[in-house]
C-alpha cells in the first residue's frame, strides 16, 4: 500500500470534526501545498474578501482540477480525469464513505475485498479504498464508456493495476447478477445509487445547487452557469426510472439472492424519507444486523445504510 501524504498537526486551521476522524481533510482544504504538488490547479484558486483562498464550485473545471489534486497529494493517485458533464465526486465525503465502512468491518481484518456497484467515470471508491486501507476491489457498471475512462485512470497507476478490477453490467434490470460471481466473496458493497427520477428533475436539483453556492457568495441567482456540467452525471450516474427510493428497493431485494456471497452490502441514501421503508425492507427480507451511519461535511448530512444477512 502506498504511503500518504499527511497534514502536519502544528497547522492553525482548526480540525473540522464533522468529518470521520480518519479523514486526511479534516483541516479543509491547504491550496498551497496542493498547487505545489498539482500546478494546473494555480489558476483555479482566488482570494476572498477576507483574504482567503477558494475555489469556484460553480465552475465544474475548478472542481475537477481540485479532485485531480487531492487525489494526487493525498492518495499518490494521477491522472485522475473524468468526461465533460461526468459526476464529479466531493473527495472528502466519499473518503468518509470508506473509512466508516473500515470501522464496520474492523481495521485488522486482512485482505477485504470491495465491489463498488455503479462506480460511474471517476471510481472514486475503489481508488480511495485501495490507497486507504490496501483492499482488493471491483468496479461494475452499465455504462462501458464510464468504464473505459476508469480503465484509462488505472492505466496511469500501475500500483492499482492487480487491486482494481472493472466489470460491465449488460443488464440494466438487475445489480448483482451478473457482476457477482459463482464461488466469489466480497467483505462489503458500496454503491451511490442515482437521485432522482429523471433528467428534468436531475437537472432541477442540479440548478438549486448552483443557487445554493451563488447565495453563500453573494450573488442573487446562479441562471448564468450551467448546471449540466459540475452537476451532471452520465446516463445513469444521477437519475433512474423511479428515483433513488425505488433503485434502493431494488439494491436492497436483489442482496438477499447474494446474502452469503456480501458480509454488508452498503448504500449511500441522500432523502431522509427514503431511511425508514429501506430499513423496513432489509428487516422483512431476513437481515441479521443493519446500521444507518450518519456522516457530515460542513451543513451537508448524507447517511449510509448497512446490512448483513450473516
Amino acid at each position: 500500500m502506498n504511503t500518504l501524504h499527511r497534514r502536519k498537526k502544528s497547522r492553525a486551521t482548526p480540525v473540522r470534526k464533522d468529518l470521520h476522524p480518519k479523514n486526511l481533510h479534516n483541516l479543509g482544504y491547504d491550496f498551497p501545498a496542493l498547487i505545489e504538488s498539482h500546478p494546473a490547479l494555480a489558476p483555479h484558486v482566488k482570494r476572498n474578501a477576507h483574504g482567503e483562498l477558494f475555489v469556484d464550485f460553480a465552475d465544474p473545471v475548478a472542481v475537477k482540477t481540485l479532485n485531480a489534486a487531492l487525489l494526487n497529494r493525498y492518495y499518490n493517485i494521477v491522472g485522475w480525469d473524468i468526461p465533460e458533464g461526468a459526476l464529479c465526486p466531493p473527495i472528502p465525503g466519499r473518503a468518509d464513505y470508506i473509512h466508516y465502512m473500515a470501522d464496520l468491518l474492523g481495521h485488522e481484518k486482512p485482505n477485504v475485498k470491495l465491489l463498488d456497484i455503479g462506480t460511474g467515470a471517476n471510481g472514486i471508491y475503489p481508488l480511495l479504498a485501495c490507497q486507504l486501507y490496501g483492499w482488493q476491489c471491483v468496479g461494475s457498471d452499465i455504462n462501458t464508456q464510464s468504464l473505459d475512462n476508469v480503465a484509462t485512470i488505472i492505466a496511469h497507476n500501475p500500483t492499482l493495476k492487480d487491486r482494481f478490477t472493472l466489470r460491465t453490467q449488460h443488464d440494466k434490470n438487475h445489480i448483482f447478477e451478473g457482476i457477482i460471481q459463482p464461488g466469489e466473496f466480497f467483505d462489503v458493497s458500496v454503491c451511490n445509487p442515482p437521485f432522482h427520477a429523471s433528467p428534468d428533475e436531475a437537472l432541477k436539483g442540479s440548478q438549486r445547487k448552483l443557487n445554493n453556492l451563488a447565495r453563500s457568495r453573494g450573488e442573487h441567482n446562479a441562471n448564468t452557469h450551467s448546471p449540466t456540467l459540475n452537476f451532471g452525471g452520465l446516463g445513469a450516474e444521477l437519475w433512474c426510472k423511479g428515483g433513488e427510493q425505488l433503485f434502493l428497493k431494488k439494491l436492497i431485494r436483489e442482496s438477499q439472492a447474494y446474502s452469503t456471497q456480501c458480509r454488508w452490502f452498503s448504500s449511500l441514501v441522500s432523502k431522509a424519507d427514503n431511511v425508514k421503508p429501506a430499513l423496513k425492507l432489509i428487516g422483512k427480507l431476513g437481515a441479521v444486523d443493519s446500521r444507518e451511519i450518519e456522516m457530515k461535511q460542513g451543513n451537508k448530512v448524507t447517511r449510509v445504510l448497512a446490512w448483513t444477512f450473516i
